[in-house]
C-alpha cells in the first residue's frame, strides 16, 4: 500500500466509522489499513478519563508523534486540540502538526478515578506510547464506555512489516517457481486413477489446482525485495503472519515507567488489559457469491461442518489460517483417524470370527452342558447356596466372541500398527515441514512468564530490604555536622569501591525458591495416586457386597446375571468417578505447575502435560488395571479366604475368565467418556458459559448497545470464548490410544468406536475453532513436541500390557498347555474339568458353610484353580499343572514381546523417515536458490562493469593518474562475487571528485530496484519501489 507524504501519518484517537474497504469491521476508519491486532480493557469507573477541551494539559505527559494526522472531529481533546492549534508543550517548545500528549497524570478537571484504575490507565498509555514508537499504528474508540469493553485497534505498516519478517526469518515465496516432478509408466496411470478416485473426498478449496507448481522460498530480507513475488503490499503477508508479526512486538515491548513489566501477557495477568487478539476474516457465513469466500468462510463450509465428514482436512487453508501448531494437531489427528480404518476392519474380522466359532468352541460347550453336573463351591460365606456350572452359560459364550485363537493374531497385529502409526506420521511431519517451509527454523526466544517475573520481582525487594538493614547496621559514625571520621571513612570508600568493580548478578530463581512448590507437587500427586487408588478399592467393596446380596436371591435370573449385572453397575459408577476426578486433576495439574514457577510458557506447557497425563493416565487406566490383572490373583481358595476389613471376601473371576470383564469394563469407560465428553464437555458447557456471559455483559451495557450501530468483528471476536491452548485436544485423544493399544486384545471392536468418534471429533474440533473461539496468534512448529514421546512410550508400553493380557487374563495360555501336555485325545474335550479343583466341603470354616447344607447331599464342590484334591497328601497345594501354565504363561510373554519387537525394529527400519520425493525436491529446491543468487550477482558485476566503462570513455581524461577500468579489464576487481573497485577508484574525501567518487563506492541498493530503508528512519514509511 503507498501512501503519500501527507497521509503517512493516522489518528490515534478516531470514531470507528464505517469501512470503506470490502471486509467490514476489519479496517481502521479509513477503509485502507487492516486491524491485525486488538487489545481490549474495561473503564471501571462512571465518567470518561478524558479532559474537556478547556482543561489544561497536566505536566506529567508524554509528547508522543503519532502515526496520524487529526481529523477535524478529534479537535475536542485538549491534548489533540493543543497539537492541532500549534500551542506550546509544557517544555515551551512548540508542538508540531500531528503531534499528540498522552496524559500519564490525571488532566485537570476529570472525574475522580479510582487509585487502580488510574495505575492502569497510566500503564495503558504507556504501552501504546511505546507501541508507536515501534512503528504500529493505533486506533481507539473515541469515547470510552462506562460499562463494557473499550477496543484498541493496532495496524502494522509496510516497513515495521518487512522489519519484523526480517528478524523473525519468516519464508516468503520468490518469483522464482518449477514444476514437481510427475512419475511416469505404470506409477503415473496409478496416481492419476487414485486421483480420479479421491476426487468426490477432496474439500473445493480455491487455487487447489496450482498445487503441482511450487514457488521457491527465502527468509526476507529488505535487501532483495525485488526477487520475491511482491503483487501488493497489502496481500504479500497473510493475515495470520501480520497477526503473528503484531504480537512479537507486544511481547517484547516494555513498560519501565509505571512498572517493570515486559509484554502483553504480563499487562493482561496484571488486568491493564482484558484480551488481546487477532481478529477472524469476517463472518463464516457465505452472504455473497461463492467465489468471493474468506478463508474463514472456506473453512467453515469445506471443513467444520457435519457433513463434510467424508472429505479430507485442508490442512494447507488450516494451517494458512491458525498457524503450524494448530495445522500440525489436525494433519495428526487426520493421520490417526486414517490408519484407524484399516484396524476398525481388522478388529471386525476377529469379532466375526468370535462369533461364527461360538457354537464349536468345545469349552463353552462343555460349560453350558447341564449334564456335567458340575456342583460350584459358594459365591460368598453363609448365605450363598451350592450352584451349578451351567448357570454361567451366558458368561461363557460372551467370552468366546474376544478370548479366541484370533485374538493373538490381533494382538501382535495392533503392536505393529501402532509402530506403522507413528513412523506414518513421521513422514508425514516432515512432508508438512518441508512444504510448509519448517526446515531450518530456529526456536523464538521466549520471554518469561508474568508469574516468573512477579516472584523474581519480590526476591529482587526482599534482597534490597535485607541490604538495606544491612547498610543501617555497618553504617559509620558521623560527628554532629554529619561527616564520617577518620578509619571508617577509608573504610566507606573501600566498600564503595569494590561495589563498583562488582559486576551485578543476573537475578533468576534458584532450585531454593523453586524447593516449596516441588514438595507440595509431590506429596500432591502422591495424594491423587491414593484417591484414585480409593476410589478404585469403593468400587471392589460395592462389587463384593452387591455380589452377595444378588447371590441370596430366591430368582434363578438373578443369581444367573450375577457378575454381567454387578461388573455393569460397578462400571458405570467408575465411568462417573472418572469423570468427576478428570476435571479435578486437570485443575490440580494446573495449580502445581504454577506452584513450580516454569521460566517459559515451553516449559510450563511441558511440565504441565506431563503432571496432567500423568495423573489422568492412572485415573482412567487403574480400574482397567485392576480387573486384568489383580481380580482373582489373591482371592484365596474355600476354606482358606483372603478377607478385606475381616468381614467382605475378594471377589473372584469368573469361570470363563475375566477377560468378558475387562471386556465389558474397557467398553463402557471408553464409549462413556467419548460420548459424555464430547456432547456436554465439549458442547453443551462451552454453549452454557456463552451464556452466562452474555446475560452478565447484557445488563449493565444493554443502554448502550440500543445506541450503538451494528457490532464490528472487534465485538464480535471478543464475545467468543479465548484459546486455552491444544493440551485438551491432545491429551483427548492420547487416552484414547490407550484404549486402541493397550487393551485392545480384550476388546478387538475398540478401533471401530475410536473411528467413530474421531469423524465426528475433527468436524467437532473444527467448528469450535471457526465459529466459538477467538483467532489463536500462528505459532510456528516443527512438530507436535512431547506428544510424540508420550505416543512412543504408549506404543512400547501396549507389547507389555498385551503380552500379560494374553498371557494371565485371557485362557489362551491353559487352552495351549491341556491340549499339547494333558489332553488324552490332543483336542479340548475335557479342558473345563481339569481347570475345576475338588473341595471337600467338610473342611469349610465355623460360620462359613451354606446354611441349607444337606448333610451328605454334597461332599465336594469344584472351584476354579490348579490345586492338589483333598484326598492327595499335598492336599490344596499347586499342582504340577499349576506350575506348567505358569511357565508358560512366562514364557508366553517373553517370546511375544521379542517377537513385536523385532518385527517393529523391521517395519521402523523399512520406512524411511523422509520420503524419497521430499529428498529430491529439497535438493532441486537448494539448487535452484544458488542459481538465483548467483544470477543476481552476475547482474550485479555486468552492471558495474557497464557503469565503469560508460564513465571512463564519457571523461577519459578527468582523473589523471588513476586507473581506468574498461571492460577487458576485469582482473582489476578482486574476486569473482567482489562489487566494489580497489582502492584508488573509492576516492577520498578531500579530493574534488568526492561526488564521483562516492557514486562509485555506493551500495549496490541504489543500482537495484528497491532502496533499503535507513535505521532512523526505520519506523517511518520508507518508500521501496517494487517491480
Amino acid at each position: 500500500m503507498q501512501i503519500s507524504q501527507s497521509e503517512d501519518k493516522i489518528p490515534v484517537v478516531g470514531p470507528p466509522s464505517s469501512p470503506l474497504g470490502s471486509g467490514e469491521g476489519l479496517y481502521f476508519s479509513d477503509g485502507r489499513r487492516k486491524v491485525d491486532y486488538v487489545l481490549v480493557f474495561h473503564q471501571r469507573r462512571h465518567g470518561s478519563i478524558r479532559s474537556r477541551a478547556s482543561t489544561s494539559v497536566s505536566h506529567d505527559r508524554l509528547s508522543i508523534v503519532s502515526n496520524g494526522n487529526f481529523p477535524p472531529s478529534v479537535g475536542s481533546d485538549a491534548a489533540t486540540a493543543a497539537a492541532g492549534r500549534g500551542g506550546s508543550s509544557p517544555g515551551g517548545e512548540a508542538a508540531r502538526v500531528g503531534e499528540v500528549f498522552m496524559e500519564l497524570g490525571d488532566a485537570g478537571g476529570s472525574e475522580p478515578t479510582e487509585p487502580a484504575d488510574h495505575e492502569m490507565r497510566l500503564i495503558r498509555q504507556e504501552f501504546e506510547a511505546s507501541l508507536l514508537e515501534a512503528g504500529l499504528e493505533i486506533e481507539r474508540d473515541r469515547e470510552l464506555k462506562t460499562h463494557g469493553p473499550s477496543f484498541t485497534r493496532l495496524h502494522a505498516p509496510w516497513p515495521v512489516l518487512c522489519r519484523e519478517a526480517e528478524f523473525l526469518k519468516i519464508k516468503v515465496p520468490t518469483k522464482t517457481s518449477y514444476e514437481l516432478k510427475e512419475e511416469s509408466g505404470f506409477g503415473s496411470s496409478m496416481s492419476t486413477v487414485w486421483r480420479k478416485m479421491n476426487h468426490p473426498f477432496q474439500p473445493k478449496v480455491p487455487h487447489q489446482e496450482q498445487e503441482r507448481t511450487k514457488f521457491l522460498t527465502h527468509c526476507f530480507t529488505r535487501d532483495k525485495l525485488h526477487l520475491y513475488n511482491i503483487t501488493s503490499k497489502d496481500l504479500f503477508f497473510d493475515n495470520a503472519t501480520r497477526g503473528r508479526i503484531v504480537y512479537e512486538i507486544l511481547r517484547r515491548t516494555v513498560c519501565v515507567r509505571t512498572c517493570q513489566t515486559i509484554g502483553i501477557s504480563t499487562l493482561i495477568a496484571k488486568g491493564v488489559y482484558d484480551a488481546a487478539f487477532p481478529l477472524h476474516d469476517g463472518d463464516y457465513k457465505v452472504i455473497g457469491q461463492l467465489e468471493e469466500r474468506s478463508d474463514r468462510q472456506v473453512l467453515h463450509d469445506e471443513w467444520a461442518r457435519y457433513s463434510a465428514f467424508y472429505k479430507y482436512q485442508p490442512i494447507d487453508l488450516v494451517r494458512k489460517y491458525f498457524g503450524e501448531k494448530i495445522g500440525l494437531y489436525f494433519a495428526w489427528l487426520g493421520v490417526y483417524t486414517q490408519l484407524l480404518i484399516p484396524a476398525s476392519i481388522v478388529g471386525i474380522i476377529v469379532f466375526c470370527y468370535g462369533v461364527a466359532t461360538v457354537d464349536t468352541d468345545i469349552p463353552s460347550l462343555e460349560m453350558c452342558d447341564e449334564r456335567l453336573n458340575f456342583t460350584m463351591c459358594p459365591l460368598c460365606d453363609g448365605a450363598c447356596d451350592f450352584w451349578q456350572l451351567s448357570t454361567a452359560c451366558g458368561t461363557a459364550r460372551a467370552s468366546h466372541l474376544f478370548d479366541n485363537p484370533a485374538t493373538v493374531f490381533f494382538a501382535i497385529f495392533m503392536s505393529l500398527w501402532a509402530v506403522l502409526f507413528l513412523e506414518h506420521w513421521k513422514r508425514r511431519q516432515i512432508s508438512l515441514s518441508f512444504s510448509w517451509d519448517l526446515t531450518g527454523i530456529e526456536e523464538d526466544e521466549e520471554h518469561p512468564r508474568p508469574k516468573y517475573e512477579t516472584i523474581l520481582l519480590q526476591k529482587r525487594q526482599r534482597k534490597q530490604k535485607t541490604k538495606k538493614k544491612k547498610k543501617k547496621k555497618n553504617e559509620p559514625e558521623k560527628q554532629q555536622d554529619g561527616t564520617v571520621t577518620g578509619k571508617d571513612r577509608w573504610r566507606q570508600k573501600l566498600l564503595s569501591a569494590m561495589a563498583a568493580g562488582i559486576p551485578a548478578a543476573i537475578e533468576k530463581l534458584t532450585w531454593k525458591d523453586r524447593l516449596p512448590g516441588y514438595f507440595i507437587n509431590v506429596s500432591s500427586i502422591l495424594f491423587m495416586f491414593g484417591l484414585t487408588f480409593s476410589a478404585v478399592f469403593g468400587v471392589i467393596i460395592y462389587r463384593i457386597t452387591v455380589s452377595a446380596l444378588m447371590a441370596m436371591s430366591p430368582d434363578p435370573e438373578t443369581k444367573s446375571n450375577v457378575r454381567v449385572t454387578v461388573t455393569a453397575t460397578a462400571v458405570i459408577i467408575n465411568l462417573v468417578v472418572i469423570l468427576i476426578l478428570d476435571e479435578i486433576y486437570g485443575a490440580v495439574a494446573l495449580w502445581l505447575t504454577e506452584l513450580e514457577i516454569p521460566k517459559t510458557e515451553t516449559n510450563f506447557e511441558e511440565r504441565l502435560i506431563l503432571k496432567a497425563f500423568l495423573l489422568k493416565f492412572m485415573n482412567a487406566y487403574a480400574p482397567i488395571f485392576y480387573v486384568a490383572f489383580f481380580k482373582g490373583r489373591f482371592a484365596g481358595r474355600p476354606g482358606n479366604y483372603v478377607y478385606v476389613f475381616n468381614d467382605y471376601r475378594m471377589e473372584e473371576c469368573a469361570p470363563g475368565g475375566c477377560l468378558i470383564e475387562l471386556c465389558i469394563q474397557l467398553s463402557i469407560i471408553m464409549l462413556g467418556k467419548q460420548l459424555i465428553q464430547n456432547n456436554i464437555f465439549e458442547i453443551g458447557i462451552p454453549k452454557l458459559k456463552k451464556l452466562v456471559r452474555a446475560l452478565k455483559d447484557k445488563g449493565p451495557a444493554e443502554k448502550e448497545m440500543e445506541e450503538e450501530r451494528p457490532p464490528q468483528q472487534w465485538n464480535l471476536d471478543y464475545a467468543l470464548a479465548p484459546f486455552e491452548g491444544l493440551t485438551p485436544e491432545y491429551m483427548e485423544m492420547i487416552i484414547q490410544f490407550g484404549f486402541v493399544s493397550l487393551f485392545v486384545a480384550s476388546f478387538p471392536l475398540a478401533p471401530l468406536f475410536a473411528l467413530l468418534n474421531n469423524v465426528i471429533e475433527i468436524r467437532l474440533d473444527a467448528k469450535k475453532f471457526v465459529t466459538e473461539l477467538r483467532r489463536p496468534v500462528a505459532i510456528r512448529a516443527k512438530d507436535i513436541g512431547i506428544w510424540y514421546n508420550i505416543l512412543s512410550g504408549m506404543g512400547k508400553f501396549s507389547v507389555i500390557i498385551n503380552a500379560f493380557v494374553i498371557s494371565f487374563t485371557s485362557d489362551f495360555i491353559p487352552r495351549l498347555v491341556y491340549q499339547y501336555m494333558f489332553s488324552q485325545t490332543g483336542t479340548m474335550h475335557g479342558f473345563i474339568d481339569h481347570t475345576l479343583s475338588y473341595f471337600n466341603v467338610s473342611n469349610f470354616k465355623p460360620g462359613t458353610t451354606p446354611q441349607n447344607l444337606e448333610q451328605g447331599a454334597i461332599t465336594v464342590c469344584r472351584y476354579k484353580d490348579y490345586r492338589e484334591p483333598p484326598w492327595s497328601p499335598d492336599a490344596y497345594t499347586f499342582s504340577k499343572q499349576y506350575w506348567c501354565v505358569l511357565a508358560a504363561r512366562l514364557a508366553f510373554v517373553i517370546l511375544f514381546q521379542n517377537l513385536v519387537m523385532f518385527l517393529s525394529l523391521i517395519v521402523a527400519w523399512g520406512i524411511p523417515d523422509v520420503p524419497k520425493t521430499i529428498v529430491e525436491q529439497f535438493k532441486r529446491e537448494k539448487k535452484l536458490l544458488v542459481d538465483v543468487f548467483l544470477r543476481e550477482e552476475k547482474e550485479k558485476f555486468q552492471l558495474i562493469q557497464s557503469l565503469f566503462s560508460k564513465d571512463a570513455t564519457l571523461h577519459p581524461g578527468r582523473h589523471p593518474g588513476r586507473h581506468t577500468l574498461h571492460p577487458g579489464q576485469g582482473s582489476l576487481l578482486p574476486g569473482r562475487f567482489s562489487t566494489l573497485p580497489p582502492g584508488p577508484t573509492q576516492g577520498l574525501p578531500g579530493e574534488g571528485g568526492g561526488p564521483r567518487a562516492r557514486s562509485r563506492a555506493a551500495s549496490f541498493s541504489q543500482f537495484s530496484r528497491n532502496t533499503p530503508p535507513s535505521p532512523k528512519n526505520e519506523n517511518e514509511n520508507s518508500r521501496h519501489t517494487v517491480v
